[in-house]
């Protein structure tokens, strides 16, 4: 790839290889419930906000609970694994001293919720190496949609002609595709079932960050 100025990315599946646990707590949290997982639920909570898909579940599974209270069970299901346990995706750390090397700016860019991934660019020593961190709670629409992606490049002072988006979900790539930036889709395991159309959208496609080194 060419020379970027700035660089952002997704977390989960992306930089952080959490994904796994996230399909446990489906498994674990409508189990409770006695409602099995249905095939399309993870595909359509991805792109929204951690509050939104509180809602979504909700109202789709006619819950009693507020969303509040559904995030609150969500939270402390994962806090364990974020706090102690998730690693980062294969030779992403090596490729973000890559790009600090080479004075390129970086963001997050997220759905997830800040008590749980702050935490853990913390225990890896990353938290820093980044100069925005945007959640889809801070702008109008999901990641869909480019405005997470435009938030962040703003942050950065940098236009999105200028900056490359990484993410493991399809809606995400168009999102950042029709915002502008060029857009490289990471592998991730519980994303394959989408990859021939995440291959056909991004401009590049990886399956882990050693590649780019």
């Amino acid at each position: 790839m060419k020379q970027f100025q700035g660089a952002i990315f997704d977390l989960d599946g992306t930089l952080l290889d959490s994904n796994g646990v996230w399909e446990q707590i489906d498994k674990d949290f409508l189990g409770r419930r006695g409602i099995p997982v249905p095939e399309d639920y993870v595909k359509t909570i991805a792109p929204l906000g951690f509050h939104a898909a509180a809602e979504y579940t909700a109202r789709r599974f006619n819950l009693s609970e507020a969303p509040e209270q559904l995030m609150d069970e969500w939270n402390e299901m994962a806090r364990d694994a974020y706090h102690n346990r998730i690693a980062l995706k294969p030779g992403a750390r090596k490729y973000l001293e890559f790009l600090r090397k080479n004075q390129v700016r970086m963001a997050v860019a997220t759905s997830s919720y800040e008590e749980l991934f702050l935490p853990a660019l913390e225990r890896h020593g990353i938290r820093d190496w980044f100069d925005a961190v945007v959640t889809v709670s801070q702008v109008n629409r999901g990641k869909g949609f480019p405005d997470i992606y435009w938030r962040a490049a703003k942050l950065l002072q940098i236009s999105p002609k200028q900056c490359v988006v990484f993410e493991d979900i399809w809606e995400g790539l168009k999102g950042a595709k029709d915002g502008g930036f060029t857009t490289v889709a990471v592998y991730d395991l519980y994303c394959r079932e989408e990859e021939e159309k995440m291959r056909q959208t991004a401009d590049h496609y990886i399956r882990d960050f050693w590649e780019l080194l």
